[in-house]
């Protein structure tokens, strides 16, 4: 399998608990086989702010990440969801422990090759 880099959407680098739009930090990993390895923490600006969203914001928090193929987040919203899809980061809801919730979307992303 390619080396692939995931923006995780966590409170304290352990694990996924983050709704999209309001984590403040995303850390990104680098996985390659069975191996991940944590690269940085990146903080961003949340793009949900007393209720209101900020498309702007969503883009460039999006932008920031856009390096990374797959996004991992507690919850994510149909809009931003769509609009990472677009700009080709697949977002994924697995919350937990960070190693665990990768494993699982690894494991998800071997049964979608045999079908390609």
């Amino acid at each position: 399998m390619d080396k692939i880099r995931i923006a995780v959407a966590s409170s304290d680098g352990i694990v996924v608990n983050n709704h999209f739009g309001r984590a403040k930090a995303f850390y990104i990993l680098e996985v390659l086989d069975d191996e991940m390895v944590m690269l940085e923490k990146r903080q961003l600006e949340p793009v949900c702010e007393f209720g209101n969203h900020d498309e702007e914001r969503l883009r460039e928090n999006l932008e920031a990440l856009s390096d990374c193929e797959y996004l991992l987040v507690g919850r994510i919203g149909d809009g931003a969801r769509y609009t990472a899809g677009c700009m080709g980061i697949q977002a994924y809801e697995i919350p937990g422990i960070i190693e665990n919730s990768i494993e699982q979307l690894m494991k998800y992303i071997k049964i979608q090759k045999l079908f390609e």
